[in-house]
């Protein structure tokens, strides 16, 4: 069974960073393509970066250049680096990994969307102030 946990969220001020983790455990890790998602009250789960099996990375717009994503793979566990946070990146940010997408699937499609997705964590808060 997947289990995601996520951590590193936190309050900053804006232009500060923060890097999110997702410990993972309970399945293959590198056999899995994973993401990070978002969500204030109110609104749907925005996807905002992923990561497939062969290592290709998809950024939502509002995050390009900022956020970066990884996956250390000894450690079963997927980073999120996010750099100069605004004050419209404070949401509930989440892991999520599924094991059906294709092994290069963001080498040819660009959306990150929720319905790709089947195992989730519980989030962690981020919180910019300006």
């Amino acid at each position: 069974q997947v289990h995601l946990v996520e951590s590193g969220g936190g309050s900053v001020q804006a232009g500060g960073s923060l890097r999110l983790s997702c410990a993972a455990s309970g399945y293959n890790f590198r056999s899995y393509s994973m993401g990070w998602f978002r969500q204030v009250p109110g609104k749907e789960r925005e996807g905002i970066s992923a990561i497939d099996r062969a290592g290709n990375t998809r950024y939502a717009d509002s995050v390009k250049g900022r956020f970066s994503i990884s996956k250390d793979n000894a450690e079963n566990t997927l980073y999120l680096q996010m750099n100069s946070l605004k004050p419209e990146d404070t949401a509930m940010y989440f892991c999520t990994a599924d094991v059906t997408l294709p092994s290069d699937y963001y080498s040819t499609y660009g959306l990150i969307r929720t319905a790709d997705y089947r195992s989730w964590g519980q989030g962690t808060q981020v919180t910019v102030s300006s």
